[in-house]
């Protein structure tokens, strides 16, 4: 399916998508745009992860209801595509970090922080970070990065891991439906690192995202072939 047929309008570009249905028989449609940078759309809401300009035409894309960004770094975090994204009726999610270079409202989270918007929508914070040695200059644990858990208003939990690798924070998460976690090596989690995530939190669905770009590659048959029988791996192109 295309984002044509989502959205409407004969100028809307085509990504990638995938819909699932919520535990009320809703559907949800996620739209994979590259790297971390998505779209989930539940009925008439928006809710945009980590826009980046490069990645999508935001300026073409429905408002957003929601925008979660997760840290500060170039590939996460664009001003110039949250503008394009939002409007007055908006609401910004962030670290504090990313909020030092916002312009405007921002609703500041910190790991372990809850927000509600509009429509019966959970946001929750999750910690991310590095936690290999030799690597926690990435991501270090005390600039507060966040990841997301959003509960519909369904109980149906999605989780966007953000940059980390296995945290205690991720290992001891609770009934997640759906999870999308990096796979970018040397920066967020090896395929190891993942399959340990996922045996941990048994979402009912995998997203392996944020994953290519950089010279080691993601070995995203063999992360299939060890989650066999533990989830629903659906890989769709994110590089």
């Amino acid at each position: 399916m295309s984002i044509f047929s989502i959205f409407g309008g004969k100028s809307a570009p085509e990504y990638t998508t995938d819909t699932i249905q919520d535990k009320d028989g809703n559907n949800v449609t996620f739209t994979f745009f590259k790297h971390a940078s998505l779209s989930i759309t539940i009925g008439e809401r928006y809710i945009y992860t980590d826009p980046v300009s490069e990645y999508a035409k935001y300026a073409q894309l429905p408002k957003a209801d929601v925008v979660l960004i997760s840290h500060s770094h170039y590939d996460h975090f664009d001003r110039a595509a949250v503008d394009d994204i939002t409007s007055r009726h908006s609401v910004v999610i962030c670290d504090k970090t990313t909020a030092e270079a916002l312009d405007g409202e921002a609703v500041v989270m910190t790991p372990g922080m809850r927000a509600e918007v509009e429509g019966g929508i959970l946001i929750e914070a999750v910690a991310a970070y590095n936690t290999t040695e030799g690597h926690t200059d990435f991501h270090p644990k005390e600039r507060e990065d966040c990841g997301y858990i959003i509960t519909l208003d369904s109980g149906t939990r999605i989780y966007v891991a953000g940059d980390t690798e296995p945290t205690p924070e991720m290992l001891a998460l609770e009934d997640i439906d759906i999870a999308f976690l990096p796979v970018n090596q040397p920066y967020t989690m090896t395929v190891d690192q993942a399959v340990e995530a996922i045996k941990a939190i048994r979402p009912k669905i995998f997203y392996p995202y944020h994953y290519g770009e950089v010279e080691e590659k993601t070995d995203i048959e063999r992360l299939k072939r060890e989650l066999e029988g533990i989830t629903d791996v659906r890989v769709f192109p994110m590089e």
